[in-house]
């Protein structure tokens, strides 16, 4: 095995900690002694071990002189944990192979510089695409201080997500429906409008087995949210946040008795300030949301430049219906290349359906 071989278990490791280490990154180590793997370990939740420290309590034998294959660069500072350049030292690891290094302005490159100024070898850059991948969430995060933002979306192939009635139950079928549910648990909120609450009355829970349900944040700038939905009656069990414009106490007390965090938010065109919900979620460490809206609520928040990732899940079926609702609505684009543009795009079969998905061009977003 070669050092790309290593850094994919350590990959593959590092998933095991999917939808629980935020607002922390994925990180996944391997610890190699004359061609032996010796230890393995991943950051598994926010607050426990980090992967390095992991592998290591993990060893079979002395893992003097053998090398550690971590996918991000080993962390220099005292957070959560101590500094794992210390620990790696300390072992006498020889060699330190690195996928990504962290943006993070607390190590940005100084992990490495302090391992090479102890005597470590260290190489980096090794299956770089790949680790990056692994945490689009957290370099977006510790660089913007704003949650991370997956539109999502089930439309036939004319482009539907309802019938003319309002009928949406099923676009598509149980894969895609199970794969929605990964998700769920994968992001740590999600996002809806006040229009989708009256008309679905969803619970936005985490129906995966083992997973974790998101927080639930509800844009309703008049605060409509009927105090019978099934949001607000699973409050207590399940964290809600209501952003809204509306400030009188008489209007928000009932929500804050019934378990909901009510956000009180300033207005911008009539309606909740998207980048100001954004930076207050950020501020209480929602790393990342998938927004589950309504055509009116996806084309603001698109607007506004802070979608960062669309996933359109197509069913091949033709509803048509000249009002039936589609995925992106209000004003729109004047002209097709004046439209969000989507990279990196990927087709992914499931079951009859088709997950389309891609990074949003950072160049598509004028001045927001």
């Amino acid at each position: 095995m070669n050092d790309s071989d290593y850094m994919r278990l350590a990959l593959e490791a590092a998933s095991r900690g999917i939808g629980w280490t935020s607002p922390n990154p994925l990180v996944g180590a391997v610890l190699v002694k004359e061609g032996r793997i010796i230890g393995q370990g991943w950051h598994a939740r926010c607050g426990g071990l980090h992967a390095e420290r992991h592998a290591l309590k993990s060893c079979t034998e002395d893992p003097a002189g053998a090398t550690l294959y971590v996918t991000l660069e080993p962390c220099c500072h005292q957070g959560r944990q101590p500094p794992c350049t210390e620990a790696i030292c300390s072992a006498a690891i020889r060699r330190v192979v690195v996928g990504s290094v962290d943006p993070n302005p607390l190590v940005a490159g100084r992990g490495v510089e302090i391992l090479r100024s102890r005597g470590v070898e260290v190489e980096t850059g090794v299956l770089r695409v790949e680790c990056d991948a692994l945490n689009r969430v957290f370099f977006h995060y510790i660089r913007t201080r704003r949650p991370y933002v997956v539109m999502k979306y089930a439309m036939t192939l004319d482009g539907k997500i309802a019938a003319y009635t309002g009928a949406s139950r099923w676009i598509t079928g149980e894969e895609a429906r199970r794969r929605v549910h990964q998700d769920r648990h994968r992001y740590r909120g999600i996002l809806a409008g006040v229009g989708t609450v009256l008309a679905d009355d969803p619970l936005l829970t985490c129906r995966m087995e083992g997973g974790r349900d998101p927080v639930r944040i509800i844009c309703d700038t008049q605060l409509r949210t009927p105090l019978t939905s099934r949001i607000v009656r699973t409050a207590g069990e399940t964290e809600t946040i209501l952003a809204t414009c509306e400030k009188a106490a008489e209007r928000t007390a009932p929500y804050t008795a019934a378990g909901c965090r009510v956000w009180t938010l300033p207005a911008r065109d009539g309606h909740v300030d998207l980048p100001a919900l954004m930076d207050r979620l950020g501020a209480v460490e929602i790393d990342s949301v998938l927004l589950e809206g309504g055509g009116t609520l996806n084309w603001s928040m698109l607007e506004a430049g802070l979608v960062r990732r669309v996933q359109a899940y197509i069913a091949p079926k033709l509803l048509g219906g000249g009002d039936a609702k589609s995925p992106v609505e209000g004003q729109g684009a004047a002209a097709p290349d004046l439209g969000a543009r989507l990279r990196d795009v990927t087709v992914t079969p499931l079951g009859e359906d088709f997950l389309l998905e891609g990074e949003v061009s950072e160049d598509v977003h004028g001045d927001h």
